[in-house]
C-alpha cells in the first residue's frame, strides 16, 4: 500500500516538474519585462486558486502565524522571480534555470549555519566546482558565449538561487502541519503578487530594472494567463502536494527534472545554443547538484 502511495506521489511530483519546465519558455513568449511577467503570473493565478480553495473545502490546520510565514515566503519568491526573469533575458532559459536550481547547495549551507543541520563533506567538495561552473558560464574567457550579457545573467541567476533558497526554507517551516497544497499556494502567490507590485512601482532603473507595465498588449495577456494556469496553479500545486509526502531522495530527483527539461526545451524550441565552455559549466553545476542531492544528507545537531 505504501509503495503504491509513493508511486502516485512521485508521478504527481514529476508531472509538476515537467509543467514548471515550460515556465521560462512561456515567459519568453509573453514578451514582457521581468517584473510584469512575474506579477501577472501571480495575479491571474489568484482567482483560480481562490475558487479551488473554496470548492475543495479543505481543512487548513495552520495557525495565523504559520499563514503569515507562508505569505512572507511569497515576498521572497517575488525577489526570486525578478532575478530569475532578468537572468533569462540576459543568458537564456536553460542556463538561467540551471544556475537558479543550485539552490540545493545554498539551502544546505544555510541549514548548516542557522538550523544546525550539519552536511557531510560532499558540500565542501562541490562548492569550488560550482564556482568554476559559474565562471565558465559567465563567458569571461569565451568569445562565443551565448546570451545578451552572460556575466549579468550569472549574477541574476545567483541572486535567484539565494532568494529561492530563502523562500524554500521559510515555506518549509510555515507548513509543518502539511496543510492542503492549494491553501499554501494561495498564500504564497498572494505574497509574491504584493511583493512584485511594490517592486514594480519602485524606481529601480538605477539597477537596470524596468517598471511594472499594467497594460501588456495581446497576445502577451494570453501567454500570461497560460503561464498562470499551467505553472503557478497546476505545476506548483502538484509540487506542493507531492514533495512533503515523498522520501528525500525521491524529492530531489523530481526537482532535478525541471532544469534538465528546460535546457532541452530551450535548445529544441528556442534555438538556444550555449557555447562549449558554457555547456561544460552547466554540466559541472548539474553534477554538483546531483552529488549534493545524493550524498549531502544532513544531520541535525543540537546544543545542550
Amino acid at each position: 500500500m505504501l509503495v503504491a502511495e509513493d508511486r502516485k506521489n512521485m508521478l504527481v511530483a514529476l508531472l509538476g516538474s515537467a509543467i514548471l519546465s515550460f515556465a521560462p519558455l512561456i515567459y519568453i513568449l509573453t514578451e514582457t519585462n521581468p517584473i510584469t511577467g512575474a506579477f501577472f503570473r501571480m495575479l491571474y493565478a489568484l482567482p483560480i486558486l481562490l475558487l479551488i480553495v473554496y470548492f475543495s473545502r479543505s481543512i487548513d490546520t495552520r495557525d495565523y502565524k504559520s499563514r503569515q510565514l507562508t505569505f512572507v515566503a511569497g515576498l521572497f519568491l517575488a525577489l526570486d522571480f525578478l532575478a530569475y526573469h532578468t537572468a533569462i533575458d540576459y543568458i537564456g532559459t536553460g542556463i538561467a534555470t540551471m544556475i537558479g536550481n543550485s539552490q540545493v547547495i545554498i539551502v544546505t549551507l544555510i541549514s548548516w549555519k542557522f538550523l544546525g543541520e550539519k552536511p557531510n563533506k560532499s558540500i565542501l567538495i562541490v562548492l569550488p566546482i560550482v564556482i568554476l561552473g559559474l565562471v565558465l558560464i559567465s563567458g569571461i574567457w569565451d568569445n562565443e558565449a551565448y546570451g545578451e550579457n552572460p556575466s549579468f545573467g550569472v549574477i541574476g541567476g545567483i541572486f535567484a538561487a539565494i532568494f529561492y533558497s530563502s523562500f524554500l526554507i521559510i515555506y518549509r517551516y510555515s507548513n509543518k502541519e502539511k496543510s492542503p497544497a492549494q491553501n499554501l499556494q494561495l498564500d504564497t502567490t498572494a505574497g509574491a503578487a504584493v511583493g512584485l507590485f511594490l517592486l514594480g512601482i519602485l524606481p529601480l532603473q538605477f539597477i537596470n530594472v524596468e517598471s511594472l507595465n499594467v497594460q501588456p498588449s495581446y497576445p502577451s495577456h494570453a501567454w500570461l494567463i497560460l503561464l498562470a494556469l499551467s505553472c503557478q496553479v497546476l505545476g506548483w500545486i502538484a509540487i506542493t502536494y507531492a514533495l512533503p509526502r515523498l522520501p528525500a531522495a525521491h524529492t530531489s530527483f523530481a526537482l532535478l527534472l525541471q532544469p534538465v527539461l528546460t535546457i532541452i526545451w530551450g535548445i529544441i524550441l528556442l534555438s538556444e545554443q550555449p557555447s562549449l565552455q558554457q555547456s561544460i559549466g552547466m554540466l559541472l553545476i548539474l553534477g554538483s547538484i546531483i552529488t549534493v542531492t545524493l550524498f549531502g544528507n544532513t544531520e541535525v545537531t543540537t546544543e545542550e
